[in-house]
């Protein structure tokens, strides 16, 4: 990022926060932040109309490289609070700037009491996963549970008269989220296919959930060597893996060099997409045909 936004986006957000907290017309709702697309399904489930959600990380762009632009800064400062998700690059690269100069915001980590997946640190692009954690958390019924719960609680402390709304619509997103483990679960009760592969590794979770192998086309965050895409070719053709997924924001080249050389299929998930449920079926079901 050049010198010059960040000193610019910077001055927008002091300049928006001056008198300390965020300003509202009579009729404005109060704006909760949230890092993505699936956690804004989450929040908006329950929130209702209480709040408005607004993503950080837009529809199209990646959460682990992205960066806010004046606009979404001047908007962050009339924030009431944001729901972090964890571990993701966005976070680990902005947070502390963000908060810094957004004193009024309440913080929110909505991974609190997950479970984690440690992997060993590596660069990715201009980030670096910063100790060792998978950050992809949300794609997982299990920990959407724990989300969701963390949501409500964060809910709950902003808006403390309204906890009876939204436990009754904290409760209803729970029973959705059993009922996207149940269809998952039944449709690998008839399946014997556990290993797939993924440019991007953002189904870790998922894949623990459900006893399944994910196989990673990124080389320690970046483009396979040559020797390395030979190899995952035959580990392609070794383990019998027919789908490979591919994801909207990343390069899909080196998939279809794979796919060619294996017969595997190529199919297309997007795990940040807002549609959290279809999204989590549409993968079982990729994998179950």
């Amino acid at each position: 990022m050049k010198p010059f936004f960040i000193l610019y986006s910077f001055a927008l957000l002091l300049l928006a926060s001056c008198n300390g907290q965020p300003k509202k017309e009579k009729n404005d709702k109060r704006i909760i932040m949230v890092t993505m697309e699936p956690q804004r399904f989450f929040t908006e489930a329950i929130a209702g109309e209480k709040f408005k959600i607004e993503s950080m990380v837009p529809k199209g762009s990646s959460p682990e490289t992205y960066d806010p632009t004046p606009q979404q800064l001047t908007q962050l400062s009339k924030s009431e609070a944001y729901f972090r998700i964890g571990y993701i690059g966005f976070e680990q690269s902005w947070m502390e700037r963000l908060t810094d100069n957004a004193p009024h915001m309440n913080l929110f980590d909505t991974s609190k009491g997950v479970e984690l997946i440690h992997e060993t640190g590596h660069d990715h692009g201009d980030h670096h996963h910063q100790g060792g954690v998978e950050p992809h958390i949300w794609s997982s019924t299990v920990n959407a549970q724990i989300i969701a719960k963390n949501t409500f609680n964060a809910l709950c402390t902003l808006d403390k008269k309204n906890e009876a709304y939204y436990l009754k619509r904290y409760s209803s997103l729970s029973q959705r989220i059993t009922r996207t483990d149940s269809i998952i679960r039944n449709l690998f009760a008839s399946s014997h296919d556990h290993t797939f592969m993924i440019y991007h590794p953002a189904l870790s979770y998922f894949a623990r959930d459900y006893g399944l192998h994910q196989i990673c086309i990124e080389e320690g965050g970046k483009e396979p060597s040559p020797a390395h895409l030979k190899n995952l070719i035959d580990i392609c053709k070794t383990e019998g893996v027919r789908v490979i997924f591919v994801q909207p924001e990343f390069d899909h080249r080196n998939a279809e060099i794979i796919s060619k050389q294996t017969g595997a299929k190529i199919v297309p998930v997007n795990p940040i997409d807002y549609n959290w449920e279809k999204e989590m079926i549409h993968i079982a079901k990729s994998l179950c045909k």
